[in-house]
């Protein structure tokens, strides 16, 4: 399944697509993507319905990010060994883990707003493990278990702030509207293999990022069982996987974002997404 959720920022309603492309209304159902409804009963009941017989939604609707409810917004750092050399950095020996603000969780086709006084904000294609169960202390071979599917997420990041700034990555990853994730939660039955799926960015159509999920340094499994091990994990938690090579900070000379530009990111299987950058103003 095609997990969604539709609507204003704040009022998003739960939905699903179907098979014909077209956003089915859920909210007639659950009350929202978030809880037990990630569990493999709830996803099952959702499962069992069917599509046609749901309200259709409007083909324009905006879409917000694909769980509600979350506790958590994981990143892993530096997690494809292509990226690593591209930064000139060694490859990790156990996972870097950095959190997200909450506040930084936008749907997939938000504007990404330039905070003020940013001179380096960049882009990160990232596949997103979406959780479905309360994971904690798991094993790898349990990981899977708590896992709900994927998403497509933006690490959108201001590198001068993460670098330069004491040496925090927090201070440039969790600026407003730098996690957009989605547009859909794909559950894992659709996707087999997460570690052979092609993944793109372009900036104004010209493609910056080529990359696969083969080049991950940690797995899928090995990243939930990691972190469920020093933070536990709940139904809706969005785990950010790293990035492969093509970062703005990697160019020679670096390039980095600025207002009136457009990403457009995807993920095989997945979707894509389509962000504008616009000017902090306030």
């Amino acid at each position: 399944m095609k997990l969604l959720r539709h609507g204003p920022v704040g009022q998003e309603k739960p939905g699903l697509l179907d098979a014909s492309g077209t956003i089915r209304d859920l909210s007639g159902v659950v009350s929202d993507l978030a809880g037990e409804v990630l569990s493999p009963a709830g996803l099952a009941k959702l499962a069992a319905l069917d599509a046609a017989s749901l309200p259709a939604v409007d083909a324009g609707v905006r879409i917000g990010p694909p769980t509600s409810g979350m506790k958590n917004l994981v990143c892993i750092g530096l997690n494809y060994a292509d990226h690593a050399a591209e930064t000139g950095a060694p490859v990790p020996k156990e996972p870097i883990v950095f959190l997200k603000s909450l506040g930084a969780l936008c749907g997939p086709n938000d504007d990404v707003i330039i905070p003020k006084n940013s001179v380096k904000a960049d882009w990160e294609v990232e596949l997103c493990i979406v959780i479905g169960t309360k994971a904690k202390c798991v094993s790898e071979d349990q990981a899977l278990d708590h896992v709900a599917g994927y998403a497509v997420g933006n690490d959108v990041s201001e590198r001068e702030w993460q670098i330069e700034r004491g040496g925090s990555w927090d201070k440039g990853k969790g600026c407003d509207t730098f996690g957009p994730v989605g547009p859909w939660l794909v559950t894992k039955d659709e996707i087999p293999d997460p570690q052979n799926l092609a993944m793109f960015l372009e900036v104004d159509g010209k493609r910056m990022q080529n990359g696969s999920t083969r080049t991950m340094i940690f797995g899928v499994k090995a990243i939930v069982s990691y972190v469920s091990h020093m933070i536990t994990l709940h139904p809706g938690d969005v785990i950010f996987t790293g990035t492969p090579p093509g970062v703005g900070l990697g160019m020679k000379p670096p390039v980095f974002l600025k207002a009136g530009q457009t990403m457009r990111l995807g993920i095989e299987g997945l979707g894509e997404q389509r962000q504008r950058t616009v000017a902090y103003e306030g």
